[in-house]
């Protein structure tokens, strides 16, 4: 899988994150960053070489890479169910029930990194993975948070459970999410674009919760609500 962009590579290289080789255009028109991103790809025993403007474009079907592409390898490194053993007492963990738009995933990772929950989880079949959109879109950040494919989420949401997690789905529910306890170890899960939280899954949760809204708005893009209900999540813990 080919990613790019210069902020990409920093988080990859920030992440420790195993790539098989860095592409620099040979251009000779280049800025300062390009060269201090060599420098810093260098430094750490990065493989690297320099490839022309025509091939990295040729990479990843685009002009504007900004003189660096990324090859990962064949696909996404995933964390695996032993993290759940290092999370703390007061920890959040994101769960995706199949959302398919990269768009909205790659801007909910940048909104669960800024409010410092500690896992993504994604179901294994019908959901969008970590593809080169879904990193662009996070700015890279998809490196620096552990994300999580399981095969299924309902079964999952019970190891957590049983873990001392408290599990809140975002739904139609009256249950307004400012006046919830969000404290303490939680779950939130978001669901499907069309379709929302499926119903095996929503019935493992604790609770329902839901963001009032005016003017007979129905819903909100699953990205705009994953961040209100993150950043409550963090406020509520940052007391």
């Amino acid at each position: 899988m080919y990613v790019y962009g210069r902020n990409v590579l920093k988080e990859i290289i920030n992440a420790k994150y195993p790539i098989k080789n860095i592409f620099f255009t040979d251009s000779k028109n280049v800025d300062n960053t390009l060269n201090e991103l060599v420098e810093l790809a260098q430094k750490n025993n990065y493989p690297y070489s320099f490839a022309p403007d025509k091939v990295l474009q040729k990479m990843v079907n685009l002009s504007k890479h900004q003189g660096v592409v990324i090859d990962i390898g064949k696909e996404f490194k995933y964390a695996n169910e032993e993290i759940l053993d290092n999370l703390g007492d007061n920890s959040t963990i994101v769960i995706l029930d199949q959302i398919q738009d990269p768009h909205n995933f790659g801007a909910i990772i940048r909104s669960a990194l800024a409010a410092n929950a500690d896992l993504i989880v994604i179901p294994k079949d019908n959901s969008v993975e970590v593809n080169s959109t879904v990193i662009k879109v996070s700015v890279g950040l998809a490196f620096r948070i552990p994300i999580l494919k399981v095969t299924n989420l309902s079964r999952f949401i019970e190891n957590i459970k049983e873990r001392g997690f408290w599990v809140y789905g975002a739904d139609m529910s009256h249950n307004i999410y400012y006046e919830m306890d969000l404290t303490g170890n939680i779950a939130l899960v978001m669901g499907n674009e069309g379709s929302g939280i499926r119903n095996n899954v929503k019935n493992k949760c604790d609770a329902l919760i839901s963001i009032p809204m005016a003017n007979n708005v129905e819903s909100l893009n699953v990205s705009v609500s994953a961040g209100i209900l993150l950043f409550e999540i963090y406020r509520q813990k940052s007391r």
